[in-house]
């Protein structure tokens, strides 16, 4: 039965699924770039991967398709009928949860991928949730994740570049991330205003002796007013002046053009 699904727009139009701005949907209907999606954390069958916001279950399809054990994190009811033809068509390898993703994905435990069309809405939240907490290596072994091309590019960014902020330091600080593939606005139904890109992360080592508390509190400060120098930017932090001294970093210089290493440095030194 798994290889006689219906195509997705005929389950979308006999579920009445139409995409909800409010839930920040946009259905992907092209089987061939899901299965690209499904491609890039490597081989899957075996693996368990956790799905946010499947909807109508065409990248679902993917990832069962390659072998996945799926746990989807959907909050829209409409869509639970049309999962739940999946679960139907891939025995034991789907388990759907009914939530919303922002309270739920976070405390799912043990080795996991973690794959997923992001809802436009709630994908910077669920992001930095996961690249957070003093726990490292985490429990997730890969994210590879679909966001407005513009996010995307903040992640992957370089220091001295005009999307280089918060995002980008704390993506790259103890993990690996690289822009995957891009996907064009008109790939969607309905198309939308942006372009989108897909990321993927993988976990590296920690640097020793920095909180990663300290490093958002330091990230969040600078780049909460980065047109200012590190002087005056920083001079809310308690040490954090002192500690750019100490450490050679001239607080003249603004926070787009310290390294994601200086970063950690600083919070090394307030930790």
């Amino acid at each position: 039965m798994a290889d006689d699904l219906p195509p997705l727009r005929e389950v979308i139009a006999r579920h009445g699924l139409l995409a909800t701005k409010a839930l920040g949907q946009n259905f992907l209907f092209d089987e061939q770039l899901l299965a690209r999606i499904a491609k890039i954390p490597g081989k899957l069958e075996g693996q368990q991967v956790l799905e946010i916001g499947p909807g109508p279950g065409g990248l679902t399809r993917a990832l069962l398709r390659a072998g996945a054990q799926v746990t989807a994190i959907e909050m829209d009811r409409r869509c639970l009928p049309a999962l739940a033809e999946l679960e139907d068509a891939f025995p034991g390898q789907l388990k759907v949860i009914e939530g919303d993703a922002t309270k739920v994905a976070h405390g799912i435990e043990g080795p996991h991928h973690v794959i997923a069309n992001l809802p436009y809405n709630v994908g910077t939240a669920l992001f930095v949730g996961w690249l957070g907490g003093e726990a490292w290596p985490p429990q997730w072994s890969s994210l590879t994740l679909m966001f407005q091309q513009e996010v995307a590019e903040r992640i992957v960014s370089a220091p001295g570049s005009s999307s280089y902020g918060r995002l980008a330091v704390l993506a790259q600080w103890r993990s690996t991330a690289k822009l995957a593939m891009k996907v064009h606005r008109s790939a969607f139904t309905p198309p939308p205003k942006v372009m989108s890109a897909v990321v993927h992360l993988l976990p590296e080592t920690m640097p020793e002796g920095v909180s990663a508390r300290m490093l958002e509190r330091v990230t969040e400060a600078a780049f909460g007013q980065r047109r200012k120098m590190l002087r005056q930017s920083l001079k809310g932090l308690p040490g954090a002046l002192d500690a750019l001294e100490v450490l050679g970093i001239d607080s003249q210089r603004r926070a787009e053009t310290l390294s994601v290493g200086e970063f950690v440095e600083i919070a090394r030194k307030l930790s």
